[in-house]
């Protein structure tokens, strides 16, 4: 089975992209930031990353430069998953590593086609 850990400062995103990702057969963890995500990495890296941009702590892009440092066994795949929508944050995240980027809000067959297309679903 496929793992997926969603990385969201919001309960409510975690739980509505968990149960999409449930629907879909994922084994899914969360993470309430970056560095709590992180060290999930760390013991356990999954398939996928379904990340928030906005997050205390460590933020998504924070997050996406450190998860680039790390040496894990495999590189997850990383959907940004945000209300920011401007060309110049979808590049950066591109740039930074993100493998693909979905918007807020975000429906079960708008998740799976982004899954799809980085190849997991």
């Amino acid at each position: 089975m496929k793992t997926c850990l969603i990385v969201d400062d919001s309960k409510v995103i975690r739980k509505v992209a968990r149960h999409i990702l449930e629907a879909l057969d994922f084994t899914v963890a969360e993470a309430g930031d970056g560095r709590e995500a992180l060290s999930h990495c760390r013991q356990s890296c999954p398939d996928v990353i379904l990340l928030d941009w906005n997050m205390p702590v460590m933020s998504g892009m924070e997050f996406l430069r450190a998860l680039g440092d790390e040496p894990l066994p495999h590189r997850p795949k990383v959907v940004f998953c945000t209300t920011e929508n401007g060309m110049a944050h979808i590049r950066a995240a591109i740039e930074a590593g993100a493998d693909e980027y979905v918007m807020k809000p975000f429906d079960r067959e708008t998740l799976h086609s982004k899954l799809q297309i980085v190849g997991v679903a």
